[in-house]
Formats: C-alpha cells, structure tokens, sequence
C-alpha cells in the first residue's frame, strides 16, 4: 500500500494546485469565485462518474493496469492546465482530470481486499488514506515552493503532472500480480495473507461476488452507499475552500495560504493511522468485525461533530486550521473503516464495483455542496461548518440503521436456507 499512499499524495498535490493558484490564476485572466464553483464542480461531476466507472475498470483490467490508466491519464490531465486560458478550457481539463483521479479510490479499495488479511485491512486503509492527509499536508507548500521557483502558474501545473508519470516506473516494477502468483512472496507470507482474507467468524471463504444489480438490492450496499454520501463533503469542504476560506476570511495570499493550508491534514494523518490500528487492535482483542467497525466509525463521527460546531466560534486562523486538523482527524478515524465495508461484506469483483457506486454518491453529494457554499458563505463560513455537523451524525447513522451486522453477504437463496 506504500505506493498506492504514494499515487494518493501526487492525487492531492495535482487536485489542490487549482485552489492555491486561484489568487494568482483570477487575477490574471480575471476570472471570479463563481468560475472558480462552477470549475470544481466539473472536476467533481466527472470525479462522481469516474468512481462507478473506475470501479469497473479495475474490476475488469486488474489492479495493476487499472493504477497505470488512472495516474497516467491524470498526470496529462493536470499539464493542460498549464495551456488553459477562459472558464471553458479550465473545465474540460479539469474533468479530464476529475474523471482519472477517481481512479485511485476503487483501486486501493480493490487492493486493499487483494493484499490484506479481514483484520489488518482498515490499518491498511488507513495507511492509504494518509496519504490523502499527507497530499493536503504537501500540496499548498509544494504548489507554492514550486510557483516561487517557476514565476508563473503554468510552469507549476506542469512540474507536479510530470511527478505523476515518474510514478509509473516503480509501480510497474513492484506490483507484477497478486499474492497467489507474486514471484517475491514466500509460501509462508502467501499462506498468512490468503489464509486471513477467509471470514474469521464464519471460517468459511467468503465468496459472494453479486452482480452490479443485486448489490444495488442489498441494505447493506445502501448502508456503505449513504455513509459515503454524507461523509465525503465534509472533507471537500476544506480540500475545496479551504484556501478560498483563508483568502476572504483573513486575506491571505499564495504565500500565506501556503503557511496555513497544511495543518488541517496533519491532523488527517494521525486519524487516518488511529482508525485503522484501533480497529485492528480491537479485532485482535476478539471483538467482531460488526463491533469494531461500528465503535471506530461513530467515535469519528463524535469528533467531527464537536470540532465542526466549535469551529463556528473560531477567533484567529491559527485556532480555525488547529480545529480543522481536529475534524479532519475525526473524518479519517471513520473513513478508512467506512471504506472497509465493500471487502467486509462481498469478494471478489463486487468490491470494486460497490467502492465505485459509493464514491459516484460521495461525489454528487459534494457538487451539492459546491453549489451551496458560495450562497450560504456570503457574510461568514459559520453555515457550512453547521451544515458539515448534520453529515457527520447521518453518516453514523447510516452504518447503524443500514449495515446491520458487518459480515460476509451470502445470496438470499443461501441466506434463507
């Protein structure tokens, strides 16, 4: 999972230069926050439709290709930028780009299932997912050591999409296949990681691979489907406005934004790591799969929620980013285990097919957002962190009343036996 965290960190890096740049990009086409919403939700619409779409891809071409497609297609993606010139040329790259970076969510799900054994796949997530905080946590610094050393926008746009295509050198020479057939495993860290993908509380494999149609019937895939749906705005909300945040509310420029923009994601990190060896530790001790996921999920959903509604009050920007970070912490708690859920109840070729459906719903939920923000932001951002408290307690609600008990699905037929 090291270089899919890795892809996750250039994923962030290429998605968060626009936000940064936009100071400097606005002024000198002399576009405005409006052109700036209706951009992001291009990347987003097309990021939504990338998440079903990817998650076919990877379930049809593999892990392996489907990496080398996305990250590939993404890196272009982000060099047009530099060659963009009106709101139109900015929005069909950016959709080139929102389609391509979808990519890499339903691929780690798929190789998280691949790779991991049941009770270390949230760690593994979680490792994955820091790379998300780490991505936030470089990004704005990278962007604006980069525009410093360049002088202009364009050249950025084009040094970080280079960094994608490095990627592929090293992902093409390490991951060669899966590990039934990887050449550099031994028989016994094969064994130990096939022997631990079986259900530890039913010891039976856990074989069911629905169709698109049947997983869409199941409560349970509309229990992974809603919690996504509710809890993925909330991270767009700072991915998104973050900087936009800090340029009105205190007028911070690039180099200021820079300083500041970082510190909500370190907090992501150290969630991102909490979650996932909390669940772990926890399966460990012997609580069930069910018990542990719901226990780390709501815990995040408790944080998100109390830093959210204090972050209304918020006096400076050092007291706003230092709450963020505690949002953000609260948000990756939950996600690496809510991220979980598609390998925890199917195998197989529905994993990436429900991870996919989820982050289409995640993603329409966040152009809803998108289209709110500027309407409800005109005096203060005090509405949206409000609005953020209401997704943080539908998305625990979601995994309660929805999931049910958290194990391997069987088909109906077999269920009613």
């Amino acid at each position: 999972m090291s270089l899919v965290a890795l892809a996750t960190i250039i994923n962030y890096i290429d998605r968060g230069a626009l936000a940064v740049l936009w100071p400097e990009i606005s002024a000198d086409l002399g576009m405005t926050k409006t052109d700036y919403a209706i951009i992001i939700n291009v990347f987003t619409f097309a990021y939504a439709f990338g998440q079903t779409l990817f998650g076919k891809i990877f379930d049809w071409i593999g892990t392996r290709l489907g990496f080398v497609l996305a990250i590939g297609v993404w890196s272009v993606a982000t060099i047009l930028h530099a060659f963009a010139t009106s709101l139109l040329s900015f929005s069909i790259f950016r959709g080139l780009l929102g389609v391509s970076e979808a990519g890499n969510w339903p691929g780690a799900t798929k190789a998280n299932a691949e790779w991991f054994p049941i009770k270390e796949r949230a760690l593994a997530q979680g490792i994955f997912n820091s790379g998300a905080a780490i991505g936030g946590i470089v990004s704005a610094p990278i962007v604006g050591l980069f525009f410093i050393w360049f002088g202009s926008w364009q050249a950025t746009f084009i040094t970080i999409g280079v960094l994608g295509l490095l990627w592929l050198v090293p992902w093409l020479i390490v991951y060669k296949s899966g590990p039934d057939s990887h050449p550099w495993l031994g028989e016994a860290e094969r064994d130990y990681i096939l022997t631990g993908q079986r259900n530890t509380e039913t010891h039976q494999a856990a074989e069911y691979a629905p169709t698109s149609r049947e997983i869409l019937s199941r409560k349970e895939s509309w229990g992974v489907i809603m919690a996504s749906f509710f809890l993925d705005p909330i991270w767009w909300l700072f991915v998104g406005w973050l900087p936009l945040y800090l340029n009105e509310t205190y007028g911070f420029g690039v180099a200021e934004i820079a300083r500041f923009a970082w510190i909500p994601y370190v907090g992501a990190m150290f969630g991102a790591w909490f979650g996932g060896l909390l669940a772990q530790n926890r399966i460990s001790a012997g609580w069930t799969v069910n018990k542990a996921r719901k226990f780390v999920i709501s815990l995040g959903g408790l944080i998100m929620l109390v830093s959210l509604l204090m972050t209304i009050k918020a006096a400076t920007p050092m007291i706003a980013v230092l709450l963020m970070a505690a949002i953000l912490f609260g948000f990756q708690t939950a996600v690496g285990n809510i991220q979980t859920l598609p390998s925890d109840f199917y195998s197989g070729k529905s994993v990436g097919s429900l991870a996919g459906f989820a982050g289409t719903a995640a993603k329409l939920a966040v152009v809803l957002l998108n289209f709110l923000i500027p309407v409800i932001t005109v005096n203060s951002y005090a509405p949206a962190f409000a609005v953020g408290a209401g997704l943080a307690i539908m998305t625990v609600l979601s995994v309660w009343v929805l999931c049910g008990h958290i194990q391997p699905l069987k088909p109906r037929s077999a269920s009613s036996a």
